[in-house]
């Protein structure tokens, strides 16, 4: 296992672990954070590796999104599309990734969290498990392409209604929606969990992990492709507007 302090990386022949190591912060996501996760996958995408497991040290959070004190020092247009453009770069790492990457959510996954969680293919989660896009309640929209993936995943009406509530959902609800594949009971050991559950894509051939993932992440770029640059420029415009800065206020006011 190395250890690049925020993110811890272990590789055996088959399974990729990544895991966010911040919980004192609730696993916050820094740019440095996401660039170390795309670097992490993009020099092993020749690798044998069967599946990836992406998931957040301690028991509470994934990632409960973005670190507040970066993202407050983001203010210019062209800041804030600097911003974008990098973590989605870093997302696009895992999108793309040749074989399965599977979001084990340990706890929340909230705004830029709830992106990094769409950006896997498929997700598995603890009961105490939430989802939220939660990015209106800010006044601001996704950043990173989790709106796209979310439309991706669940379809335009479904997805609209979620992104515009800012609604989060619980494990249960985010099982029926087909946004978690599988939820571990309560009590139940997640790590033994998540060990049984990858037996799914460990015992099955590497070419063929990697022709289905190639087909599944042809589609999902084909939507990203289209939609990313309206996605990116409304994202602009609303992280700027002073609505965004006001519920920003309010919110560390409470």
């Amino acid at each position: 296992m190395s250890d690049t302090k925020h993110l811890l990386v272990e590789a055996t022949d088959e399974v990729l672990r990544l895991t966010i190591n911040r919980p004192e912060k609730r696993n916050a996501l820094s740019m440095d954070l996401l660039d170390k996760i795309g670097e992490a996958l993009n020099s092993r995408r020749d690798t044998s590796v069967k599946c990836v497991i992406l998931s957040g040290a301690g028991d509470r959070c994934f990632a409960a999104g973005g670190d507040l004190k970066e993202l407050d020092a983001i203010r210019t247009e062209e800041q804030t599309r600097m911003m974008s453009e990098r973590g989605h770069a870093a997302l696009d790492a895992i999108r793309y990734f040749p074989v399965p990457v599977i979001g084990a959510l340990n706890g929340l996954a909230l705004g830029g969290g709830a992106e990094l969680a769409m950006a896997c293919d498929l997700r598995i989660a603890t009961a105490h498990a939430e989802l939220g896009l939660i990015q209106s309640r800010l006044n601001v929209t996704t950043a990173w392409g989790g709106g796209i993936d979310l439309i991706n995943a669940i379809g335009n009406s479904a997805a609209l209604a979620l992104l515009c509530s800012g609604r989060r959902l619980k494990a249960d609800e985010a099982l029926r929606l087909c946004l978690f594949e599988a939820v571990c009971d309560e009590g139940g050991d997640f790590s033994t969990f998540i060990n049984k559950f990858i037996i799914g894509y460990t015992s099955k051939g590497l070419n063929v992990l990697r022709g289905y993932k190639a087909t599944a992440a042809a589609r999902r770029k084909k939507l990203q492709d289209e939609l990313t640059a309206t996605a990116r420029d409304t994202f602009v415009a609303a992280w700027t507007h002073k609505d965004h800065w006001e519920a920003v206020r309010q919110m560390i006011k409470k």
